[in-house]
Protein backbone atom coordinates (compact mmCIF):
# COMPACT_ATOMS: atom_id res chain seq x y z
CA UNK A 1 0.00 0.00 0.00
CA UNK A 2 1.52 3.35 -1.08
CA UNK A 3 1.61 6.47 1.06
CA UNK A 4 -1.21 8.26 -0.81
CA UNK A 5 -3.64 5.36 -0.37
CA UNK A 6 -2.71 5.10 3.30
CA UNK A 7 -3.37 8.82 3.79
CA UNK A 8 -6.70 8.50 1.99
CA UNK A 9 -7.81 5.69 4.28
CA UNK A 10 -6.74 7.64 7.36
CA UNK A 11 -8.56 10.82 6.26
CA UNK A 12 -11.72 11.33 8.25
CA UNK A 13 -14.95 12.41 6.61
CA UNK A 14 -15.98 15.89 7.84
CA UNK A 15 -19.12 14.45 9.45
CA UNK A 16 -17.06 11.94 11.41
CA UNK A 17 -14.65 14.72 12.43
CA UNK A 18 -17.55 16.79 13.77
CA UNK A 19 -18.92 13.78 15.66
CA UNK A 20 -15.51 13.31 17.33
CA UNK A 21 -15.44 17.00 18.22
CA UNK A 22 -18.90 16.69 19.80
CA UNK A 23 -17.76 13.75 21.94
CA UNK A 24 -14.59 15.63 22.90
CA UNK A 25 -16.58 18.69 24.03
CA UNK A 26 -18.91 16.49 26.11
CA UNK A 27 -16.01 14.78 27.90
CA UNK A 28 -14.05 18.03 28.29
CA UNK A 29 -17.05 19.79 29.82
CA UNK A 30 -17.34 17.00 32.38
CA UNK A 31 -13.66 17.23 33.33
CA UNK A 32 -13.62 21.05 33.56
CA UNK A 33 -16.84 21.09 35.56
CA UNK A 34 -15.49 18.46 37.96
CA UNK A 35 -12.35 20.58 38.46
CA UNK A 36 -14.52 23.61 39.24
CA UNK A 37 -13.08 25.76 36.47
CA UNK A 38 -14.66 29.20 36.43
CA UNK A 39 -13.84 32.86 35.84
CA UNK A 40 -15.17 36.12 37.32
CA UNK A 41 -15.32 39.46 35.56
CA UNK A 42 -17.27 42.66 35.12
CA UNK A 43 -19.37 42.21 32.02
CA UNK A 44 -21.64 44.63 30.19
CA UNK A 45 -25.19 43.34 29.79
CA UNK A 46 -26.11 43.41 26.09
CA UNK A 47 -29.74 44.11 26.99
CA UNK A 48 -29.47 46.79 29.69
CA UNK A 49 -25.95 48.05 28.78
CA UNK A 50 -25.04 48.09 32.47
CA UNK A 51 -22.11 46.51 34.30
CA UNK A 52 -22.66 43.40 36.39
CA UNK A 53 -20.37 40.96 38.11
CA UNK A 54 -20.52 37.65 36.26
CA UNK A 55 -19.19 34.28 37.32
CA UNK A 56 -18.71 32.10 34.25
CA UNK A 57 -18.85 28.40 35.04
CA UNK A 58 -18.61 25.26 32.94
CA UNK A 59 -21.87 23.39 32.40
CA UNK A 60 -21.20 19.68 32.20
CA UNK A 61 -22.76 17.57 29.45
CA UNK A 62 -21.00 14.46 30.75
CA UNK A 63 -23.94 13.56 32.94
CA UNK A 64 -27.46 12.19 32.65
CA UNK A 65 -28.98 15.68 32.64
CA UNK A 66 -26.44 16.78 30.02
CA UNK A 67 -27.23 13.87 27.75
CA UNK A 68 -30.94 14.55 28.18
CA UNK A 69 -30.33 18.12 27.07
CA UNK A 70 -28.57 16.97 23.91
CA UNK A 71 -31.35 14.58 22.93
CA UNK A 72 -34.22 16.94 23.77
CA UNK A 73 -32.74 20.07 22.14
CA UNK A 74 -31.22 18.59 18.97
CA UNK A 75 -34.34 18.72 16.78
CA UNK A 76 -35.52 22.18 17.82
CA UNK A 77 -31.97 23.52 17.54
CA UNK A 78 -31.58 22.07 14.03
CA UNK A 79 -34.92 23.48 12.87
CA UNK A 80 -33.96 26.96 14.10
CA UNK A 81 -30.35 26.74 12.89
CA UNK A 82 -30.01 29.94 10.82
CA UNK A 83 -27.44 28.71 8.24
CA UNK A 84 -29.71 25.81 7.21
CA UNK A 85 -32.92 27.78 6.63
CA UNK A 86 -31.08 30.69 5.03
CA UNK A 87 -29.14 28.44 2.65
CA UNK A 88 -32.22 26.48 1.53
CA UNK A 89 -34.20 29.67 0.85
CA UNK A 90 -31.33 31.33 -1.04
CA UNK A 91 -30.75 28.17 -3.11
CA UNK A 92 -34.38 28.33 -4.26
CA UNK A 93 -33.74 31.75 -5.82
CA UNK A 94 -30.37 30.72 -7.24
CA UNK A 95 -32.00 27.62 -8.74
CA UNK A 96 -34.43 29.68 -10.82
CA UNK A 97 -31.68 32.02 -12.03
CA UNK A 98 -29.40 29.13 -12.88
CA UNK A 99 -31.93 26.80 -14.55
CA UNK A 100 -33.48 29.61 -16.61
CA UNK A 101 -30.04 30.32 -18.04
CA UNK A 102 -29.71 33.84 -16.61
CA UNK A 103 -26.58 33.15 -14.57
CA UNK A 104 -24.83 31.46 -17.51
CA UNK A 105 -25.52 34.39 -19.79
CA UNK A 106 -24.83 37.14 -17.24
CA UNK A 107 -21.63 35.60 -15.88
CA UNK A 108 -20.38 34.76 -19.37
CA UNK A 109 -20.80 38.39 -20.39
CA UNK A 110 -18.92 39.45 -17.27
CA UNK A 111 -16.05 36.95 -17.54
CA UNK A 112 -15.64 36.18 -21.25
CA UNK A 113 -13.23 39.01 -22.04
CA UNK A 114 -12.11 39.79 -18.50
CA UNK A 115 -8.79 38.70 -17.05
CA UNK A 116 -9.12 35.96 -14.48
CA UNK A 117 -7.29 38.02 -11.88
CA UNK A 118 -9.74 40.90 -12.36
CA UNK A 119 -12.73 38.61 -11.85
CA UNK A 120 -11.16 37.32 -8.65
CA UNK A 121 -10.39 40.83 -7.43
CA UNK A 122 -13.96 42.06 -7.98
CA UNK A 123 -15.38 38.98 -6.23
CA UNK A 124 -13.09 39.44 -3.22
CA UNK A 125 -13.78 43.19 -3.03
CA UNK A 126 -17.54 42.56 -3.11
CA UNK A 127 -17.12 39.87 -0.43
CA UNK A 128 -15.32 42.28 1.91
CA UNK A 129 -17.78 45.13 1.36
CA UNK A 130 -20.90 42.94 1.49
CA UNK A 131 -19.93 41.95 5.00
CA UNK A 132 -21.95 45.04 5.95
CA UNK A 133 -25.13 42.95 5.76
CA UNK A 134 -23.80 40.54 8.37
CA UNK A 135 -23.48 36.76 8.36
CA UNK A 136 -26.12 36.36 5.62
CA UNK A 137 -23.45 37.46 3.14
CA UNK A 138 -21.93 33.96 3.50
CA UNK A 139 -25.18 32.31 2.41
CA UNK A 140 -25.60 34.61 -0.60
CA UNK A 141 -22.05 35.00 -1.89
CA UNK A 142 -20.55 31.52 -1.50
CA UNK A 143 -23.05 29.72 -3.80
CA UNK A 144 -22.93 32.60 -6.32
CA UNK A 145 -19.13 32.65 -6.37
CA UNK A 146 -19.06 28.92 -7.15
CA UNK A 147 -21.34 29.40 -10.17
CA UNK A 148 -19.36 32.46 -11.31
CA UNK A 149 -16.14 30.47 -11.50
CA UNK A 150 -17.88 27.45 -13.00
CA UNK A 151 -19.29 29.54 -15.84
CA UNK A 152 -15.82 31.05 -16.29
CA UNK A 153 -14.49 27.49 -16.80
CA UNK A 154 -12.57 27.46 -13.52
CA UNK A 155 -12.86 25.24 -10.48
CA UNK A 156 -15.86 26.50 -8.44
CA UNK A 157 -13.90 25.72 -5.28
CA UNK A 158 -11.51 28.57 -6.13
CA UNK A 159 -14.40 31.01 -6.04
CA UNK A 160 -15.70 29.53 -2.77
CA UNK A 161 -12.27 29.70 -1.08
CA UNK A 162 -11.54 33.25 -2.32
CA UNK A 163 -14.98 34.57 -1.38
CA UNK A 164 -14.82 32.94 2.06
CA UNK A 165 -11.38 34.49 2.59
CA UNK A 166 -12.77 37.90 1.66
CA UNK A 167 -15.74 37.49 3.99
CA UNK A 168 -13.70 36.24 6.96
CA UNK A 169 -10.45 38.21 6.64
CA UNK A 170 -12.65 41.26 6.15
CA UNK A 171 -15.11 40.24 8.87
CA UNK A 172 -14.28 43.20 11.10
CA UNK A 173 -13.62 45.60 8.22
CA UNK A 174 -16.63 47.79 7.42
CA UNK A 175 -16.54 50.95 5.31
CA UNK A 176 -20.22 51.45 6.21
CA UNK A 177 -21.41 51.70 9.80
CA UNK A 178 -23.26 48.44 10.46
CA UNK A 179 -25.64 47.09 13.08
CA UNK A 180 -22.77 45.18 14.73
CA UNK A 181 -20.72 48.38 14.82
CA UNK A 182 -23.66 50.11 16.49
CA UNK A 183 -23.85 47.46 19.22
CA UNK A 184 -20.08 47.56 19.75
CA UNK A 185 -20.11 51.35 19.87
CA UNK A 186 -22.68 51.28 22.68
CA UNK A 187 -20.54 48.84 24.67
CA UNK A 188 -17.38 50.87 24.01
CA UNK A 189 -19.07 54.10 25.07
CA UNK A 190 -20.34 52.58 28.30
CA UNK A 191 -16.87 51.21 29.09
CA UNK A 192 -15.27 54.62 28.35
CA UNK A 193 -17.68 56.27 30.77
CA UNK A 194 -15.99 54.40 33.61
CA UNK A 195 -13.13 56.90 33.29
CA UNK A 196 -14.74 59.79 31.43
CA UNK A 197 -18.51 60.21 31.76
CA UNK A 198 -18.58 62.79 28.94
CA UNK A 199 -16.75 60.66 26.36
CA UNK A 200 -18.63 60.27 23.06
CA UNK A 201 -17.99 58.16 19.96
CA UNK A 202 -19.19 58.90 16.44
CA UNK A 203 -20.38 56.60 13.66
CA UNK A 204 -17.58 57.97 11.45
CA UNK A 205 -14.86 57.16 13.99
CA UNK A 206 -13.30 54.33 11.96
CA UNK A 207 -13.91 55.24 8.32
CA UNK A 208 -10.36 56.27 7.23
CA UNK A 209 -8.52 53.18 8.43
CA UNK A 210 -11.28 50.91 7.13
CA UNK A 211 -11.09 52.30 3.59
CA UNK A 212 -7.34 51.71 3.48
CA UNK A 213 -7.62 48.15 4.79
CA UNK A 214 -10.40 47.16 2.35
CA UNK A 215 -8.21 47.97 -0.66
CA UNK A 216 -5.13 46.27 0.76
CA UNK A 217 -7.00 43.10 1.74
CA UNK A 218 -8.73 42.82 -1.64
CA UNK A 219 -5.37 43.04 -3.42
CA UNK A 220 -3.71 40.64 -0.96
CA UNK A 221 -6.42 37.96 -1.10
CA UNK A 222 -6.57 38.13 -4.91
CA UNK A 223 -2.82 37.68 -5.19
CA UNK A 224 -2.78 34.69 -2.83
CA UNK A 225 -5.70 33.11 -4.71
CA UNK A 226 -4.06 33.40 -8.13
CA UNK A 227 -0.53 32.55 -6.98
CA UNK A 228 -1.30 29.84 -4.46
CA UNK A 229 -4.83 28.46 -4.19
CA UNK A 230 -5.36 27.95 -7.94
CA UNK A 231 -2.50 25.45 -8.00
CA UNK A 232 -3.61 23.62 -4.86
CA UNK A 233 -7.03 22.77 -6.28
CA UNK A 234 -7.42 20.13 -8.96
CA UNK A 235 -8.96 20.89 -12.34
CA UNK A 236 -12.73 20.87 -12.54
CA UNK A 237 -14.58 19.17 -15.38
CA UNK A 238 -17.71 21.22 -16.03
CA UNK A 239 -20.70 19.70 -17.77
CA UNK A 240 -21.53 20.93 -21.26
CA UNK A 241 -24.75 22.52 -19.99
CA UNK A 242 -22.94 24.46 -17.27
CA UNK A 243 -21.04 26.82 -19.55
CA UNK A 244 -21.95 29.11 -22.43
CA UNK A 245 -19.46 29.32 -25.29
CA UNK A 246 -21.41 31.29 -27.88
CA UNK A 247 -21.22 35.08 -28.04
CA UNK A 248 -22.78 37.36 -29.17
CA UNK A 249 -26.14 36.54 -27.65
CA UNK A 250 -29.16 35.66 -29.75
CA UNK A 251 -32.38 37.71 -29.77
CA UNK A 252 -34.13 35.54 -27.16
CA UNK A 253 -31.25 35.88 -24.69
CA UNK A 254 -31.10 39.65 -25.20
CA UNK A 255 -34.85 39.92 -24.67
CA UNK A 256 -34.57 37.78 -21.55
CA UNK A 257 -31.84 40.00 -20.13
CA UNK A 258 -33.83 43.16 -20.89
CA UNK A 259 -36.96 41.81 -19.18
CA UNK A 260 -34.98 40.51 -16.20
CA UNK A 261 -33.25 43.81 -15.54
CA UNK A 262 -36.43 45.83 -16.06
CA UNK A 263 -38.38 43.61 -13.62
CA UNK A 264 -35.60 43.69 -11.05
CA UNK A 265 -35.25 47.47 -11.39
CA UNK A 266 -38.94 47.91 -10.55
CA UNK A 267 -38.63 45.49 -7.63
CA UNK A 268 -35.53 47.30 -6.38
CA UNK A 269 -37.25 50.69 -6.50
CA UNK A 270 -40.13 49.36 -4.38
CA UNK A 271 -37.65 47.82 -1.95
CA UNK A 272 -35.51 50.98 -1.81
CA UNK A 273 -38.51 53.24 -1.15
CA UNK A 274 -39.47 51.09 1.81
CA UNK A 275 -36.10 51.54 3.53
CA UNK A 276 -36.05 55.34 3.09
CA UNK A 277 -37.51 57.13 6.13
CA UNK A 278 -39.65 60.26 6.29
CA UNK A 279 -41.24 60.09 2.83
CA UNK A 280 -44.98 59.58 2.12
CA UNK A 281 -45.84 55.92 2.81
CA UNK A 282 -42.11 55.03 2.93
CA UNK A 283 -40.00 53.26 5.54
CA UNK A 284 -42.29 50.28 5.95
CA UNK A 285 -39.30 47.93 6.31
CA UNK A 286 -37.74 49.92 9.17
CA UNK A 287 -37.94 49.74 12.95
CA UNK A 288 -38.64 53.38 13.76
CA UNK A 289 -38.23 52.81 17.49
CA UNK A 290 -34.43 52.89 17.02
CA UNK A 291 -32.17 55.98 16.95
CA UNK A 292 -29.51 55.16 14.37
CA UNK A 293 -30.65 54.45 10.82
CA UNK A 294 -28.54 51.30 10.69
CA UNK A 295 -30.39 50.02 13.77
CA UNK A 296 -33.73 50.88 12.18
CA UNK A 297 -32.64 48.75 9.26
CA UNK A 298 -31.09 45.78 11.05
CA UNK A 299 -32.82 45.58 14.43
CA UNK A 300 -34.59 42.34 15.31
CA UNK A 301 -37.98 44.04 14.98
CA UNK A 302 -37.42 45.49 11.51
CA UNK A 303 -39.07 43.82 8.54
CA UNK A 304 -35.89 44.35 6.54
CA UNK A 305 -33.77 42.35 8.98
CA UNK A 306 -36.22 39.52 9.66
CA UNK A 307 -37.23 39.17 6.02
CA UNK A 308 -33.92 39.94 4.30
CA UNK A 309 -33.26 36.40 3.07
CA UNK A 310 -36.74 36.15 1.58
CA UNK A 311 -36.39 39.64 0.06
CA UNK A 312 -33.19 38.59 -1.71
CA UNK A 313 -34.65 35.24 -2.79
CA UNK A 314 -37.75 36.94 -4.22
CA UNK A 315 -35.49 39.25 -6.22
CA UNK A 316 -33.60 36.24 -7.58
CA UNK A 317 -36.82 34.46 -8.55
CA UNK A 318 -38.06 37.60 -10.34
CA UNK A 319 -34.80 37.86 -12.31
CA UNK A 320 -34.82 34.18 -13.28
CA UNK A 321 -38.53 34.13 -14.11
CA UNK A 322 -38.54 37.20 -16.37
CA UNK A 323 -35.34 36.10 -18.08
CA UNK A 324 -36.90 32.70 -18.69
CA UNK A 325 -40.06 34.30 -20.12
CA UNK A 326 -38.07 36.50 -22.48
CA UNK A 327 -35.57 33.81 -23.51
CA UNK A 328 -38.31 31.13 -23.75
CA UNK A 329 -36.48 28.89 -21.27
CA UNK A 330 -39.49 28.95 -18.91
CA UNK A 331 -42.62 28.15 -20.89
CA UNK A 332 -45.18 27.38 -18.19
CA UNK A 333 -45.77 27.28 -14.45
CA UNK A 334 -44.67 23.65 -14.20
CA UNK A 335 -41.19 24.49 -15.47
CA UNK A 336 -40.98 27.38 -13.00
CA UNK A 337 -41.91 25.08 -10.10
CA UNK A 338 -39.30 22.55 -11.21
CA UNK A 339 -36.67 25.29 -11.40
CA UNK A 340 -37.38 26.33 -7.81
CA UNK A 341 -35.90 23.08 -6.57
CA UNK A 342 -33.03 22.86 -9.06
CA UNK A 343 -30.25 24.01 -6.73
CA UNK A 344 -31.50 21.71 -3.97
CA UNK A 345 -30.76 18.60 -6.03
CA UNK A 346 -27.97 16.58 -4.45
CA UNK A 347 -27.91 18.58 -1.22
CA UNK A 348 -28.58 15.57 1.00
CA UNK A 349 -24.97 15.39 2.20
CA UNK A 350 -24.94 19.14 2.76
CA UNK A 351 -27.99 18.95 5.03
CA UNK A 352 -26.53 16.04 7.02
CA UNK A 353 -23.29 17.99 7.47
CA UNK A 354 -25.21 21.05 8.67
CA UNK A 355 -27.21 18.83 11.05
CA UNK A 356 -24.10 17.62 12.88
CA UNK A 357 -22.59 21.11 12.82
CA UNK A 358 -25.72 22.42 14.56
CA UNK A 359 -25.26 19.81 17.30
CA UNK A 360 -21.61 20.83 17.77
CA UNK A 361 -22.45 24.51 18.12
CA UNK A 362 -25.32 23.71 20.47
CA UNK A 363 -23.21 21.63 22.87
CA UNK A 364 -20.35 24.16 22.85
CA UNK A 365 -22.74 26.99 23.65
CA UNK A 366 -24.37 25.01 26.47
CA UNK A 367 -21.05 24.10 28.12
CA UNK A 368 -20.05 27.79 28.35
CA UNK A 369 -16.43 26.89 27.64
CA UNK A 370 -15.97 29.83 25.27
CA UNK A 371 -17.29 32.38 27.77
CA UNK A 372 -15.04 31.06 30.54
CA UNK A 373 -11.99 31.18 28.26
CA UNK A 374 -12.67 34.73 27.08
CA UNK A 375 -13.33 35.86 30.66
CA UNK A 376 -9.99 34.37 31.67
CA UNK A 377 -8.25 36.23 28.84
CA UNK A 378 -9.96 39.45 29.95
CA UNK A 379 -8.53 38.95 33.43
CA UNK A 380 -5.06 38.45 31.90
CA UNK A 381 -5.45 41.75 30.08
CA UNK A 382 -6.59 43.55 33.22
CA UNK A 383 -3.47 42.49 35.13
CA UNK A 384 -0.94 43.36 32.42
CA UNK A 385 1.63 46.11 32.81
CA UNK A 386 2.10 46.48 29.06
CA UNK A 387 1.71 49.87 27.40
CA UNK A 388 1.80 51.24 23.85
CA UNK A 389 2.76 48.74 21.11
CA UNK A 390 3.08 45.62 23.36
CA UNK A 391 -0.42 46.34 24.68
CA UNK A 392 -1.77 46.66 21.12
CA UNK A 393 -0.20 43.33 20.17
CA UNK A 394 -1.58 41.64 23.31
CA UNK A 395 -5.18 42.69 22.58
CA UNK A 396 -4.77 41.76 18.92
CA UNK A 397 -3.66 38.24 19.87
CA UNK A 398 -6.30 37.87 22.60
CA UNK A 399 -9.02 38.89 20.14
CA UNK A 400 -7.75 36.36 17.58
CA UNK A 401 -7.50 33.50 20.10
CA UNK A 402 -10.85 34.18 21.76
CA UNK A 403 -12.60 34.25 18.36
CA UNK A 404 -11.74 30.60 17.81
CA UNK A 405 -13.72 29.51 20.88
CA UNK A 406 -16.38 32.24 20.96
CA UNK A 407 -17.07 33.58 17.44
CA UNK A 408 -19.89 35.92 18.49
CA UNK A 409 -18.44 39.44 18.17
CA UNK A 410 -20.93 41.18 20.45
CA UNK A 411 -20.71 38.51 23.19
CA UNK A 412 -16.91 38.67 23.21
CA UNK A 413 -16.81 42.46 23.32
CA UNK A 414 -19.40 42.55 26.11
CA UNK A 415 -16.93 40.46 28.13
CA UNK A 416 -13.71 42.18 27.05
CA UNK A 417 -14.70 45.84 26.71
CA UNK A 418 -15.29 46.48 30.42
CA UNK A 419 -11.67 45.56 31.11
CA UNK A 420 -10.02 46.52 27.84
CA UNK A 421 -11.25 50.10 27.37
CA UNK A 422 -10.16 51.39 30.84
CA UNK A 423 -6.75 49.68 30.52
CA UNK A 424 -6.15 51.24 27.09
CA UNK A 425 -7.42 54.67 28.13
CA UNK A 426 -5.02 54.63 31.11
CA UNK A 427 -2.28 53.83 28.58
CA UNK A 428 -3.30 56.86 26.49
CA UNK A 429 -4.95 54.83 23.70
CA UNK A 430 -8.38 55.95 22.50
CA UNK A 431 -11.47 53.72 22.86
CA UNK A 432 -12.06 53.99 19.09
CA UNK A 433 -8.61 52.61 18.27
CA UNK A 434 -9.06 49.91 20.93
CA UNK A 435 -12.25 48.75 19.20
CA UNK A 436 -10.43 48.70 15.86
CA UNK A 437 -7.70 46.47 17.35
CA UNK A 438 -10.36 44.10 18.68
CA UNK A 439 -12.12 43.89 15.30
CA UNK A 440 -8.89 43.42 13.35
CA UNK A 441 -7.93 40.56 15.67
CA UNK A 442 -11.10 38.60 14.96
CA UNK A 443 -10.41 38.83 11.21
CA UNK A 444 -7.45 36.50 11.70
CA UNK A 445 -9.23 33.43 13.04
CA UNK A 446 -12.96 33.69 12.28
CA UNK A 447 -12.36 31.72 9.07
CA UNK A 448 -10.50 28.93 10.87
CA UNK A 449 -13.00 27.94 13.54
CA UNK A 450 -15.65 25.29 12.91
CA UNK A 451 -17.53 26.92 15.81
CA UNK A 452 -18.46 29.81 13.53
CA UNK A 453 -21.99 28.95 12.40
CA UNK A 454 -21.45 29.84 8.73
CA UNK A 455 -18.20 27.90 8.46
CA UNK A 456 -20.34 24.85 7.70
CA UNK A 457 -21.69 26.57 4.55
CA UNK A 458 -18.12 26.95 3.29
CA UNK A 459 -17.31 23.33 4.08
CA UNK A 460 -20.58 22.02 2.61
CA UNK A 461 -20.16 23.87 -0.70
CA UNK A 462 -16.57 22.67 -1.07
CA UNK A 463 -17.88 19.14 -0.66
CA UNK A 464 -20.76 19.78 -3.09
CA UNK A 465 -18.36 20.75 -5.90
CA UNK A 466 -15.75 18.17 -4.96
CA UNK A 467 -15.14 15.77 -7.88
CA UNK A 468 -12.62 13.59 -6.08
CA UNK A 469 -13.53 10.37 -4.33
CA UNK A 470 -11.73 11.68 -1.27
CA UNK A 471 -14.02 14.04 0.74
CA UNK A 472 -13.03 17.59 1.65
CA UNK A 473 -12.35 17.30 5.36
CA UNK A 474 -12.20 20.09 7.89
CA UNK A 475 -8.40 20.18 7.99
CA UNK A 476 -8.15 20.60 4.23
CA UNK A 477 -10.79 23.35 4.26
CA UNK A 478 -8.80 25.14 6.98
CA UNK A 479 -5.55 24.56 5.09
CA UNK A 480 -6.91 26.51 2.12
CA UNK A 481 -7.43 29.52 4.41
CA UNK A 482 -4.03 29.46 6.14
CA UNK A 483 -2.14 31.52 3.50
CA UNK A 484 -4.79 34.23 3.74
CA UNK A 485 -4.70 34.17 7.53
CA UNK A 486 -0.90 34.46 7.73
CA UNK A 487 -0.81 37.37 5.28
CA UNK A 488 -3.76 39.13 6.93
CA UNK A 489 -2.14 38.75 10.35
CA UNK A 490 1.04 40.49 9.19
CA UNK A 491 -0.74 43.23 7.24
CA UNK A 492 -3.35 44.16 9.86
CA UNK A 493 -0.90 44.15 12.77
CA UNK A 494 1.57 46.23 10.75
CA UNK A 495 -1.15 48.75 9.88
CA UNK A 496 -2.15 49.07 13.55
CA UNK A 497 1.42 49.66 14.69
CA UNK A 498 2.25 52.10 11.88
CA UNK A 499 -1.02 53.97 12.41
CA UNK A 500 -0.28 54.26 16.12
CA UNK A 501 3.32 55.43 15.65
CA UNK A 502 2.40 58.04 13.03
CA UNK A 503 -0.71 59.15 14.90
CA UNK A 504 -2.83 59.15 11.75
CA UNK A 505 -6.58 59.80 12.11
CA UNK A 506 -8.58 56.55 12.08
CA UNK A 507 -11.81 58.40 11.34
CA UNK A 508 -13.39 61.83 11.40
CA UNK A 509 -11.88 63.61 14.40
CA UNK A 510 -10.56 60.41 16.02
CA UNK A 511 -6.96 59.30 16.54
CA UNK A 512 -5.13 56.28 17.99
CA UNK A 513 -4.25 58.21 21.13
CA UNK A 514 -6.28 60.36 23.50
Amino acid sequence: MNVNKLKEKMTLHPIMTIMIMICFVIVLSGILSFLGIQATSRKISTSSLEYNIYISEINSLFSLSGLKYIFTSTITNFISFAPLSSLIIILIGIGVMEKSGFLKVAFTLLTKNAKKVNVTFVLVLISIILGMIGDLSFVILLPISAILFEVGKRNPAIGIVASFAGLTCGYGINVVFTSIDSSLLSLTTLAAHMLDSDYTLKTTSFIFIMFVVVGLLAFLITRITERNIVYKLSKYEALESEVLDELPLDKKQKKGLALAFLAFFCYFLIFLYNIIPNLPFSGKFLDNSQTFYIDKLFSYNSFFSSGFVFIVTTGMVIIGLFYGIGAKTIKNHRELCDDLGHSLDGTGRVIVLIFFASILLNVVKYTNIGNVLVTGLANVLSSTTFTAIPLIILLFVISAVSTIFLPSTITRWSILSGVTIPVFMNAGISPEFTQVIFRFGECITIGLTPLFAYYVIYLALLEKYNQNEKPVNILKAIKYQLPYVAATFVVLLTILIVWYILGLPIGVGTYPTL
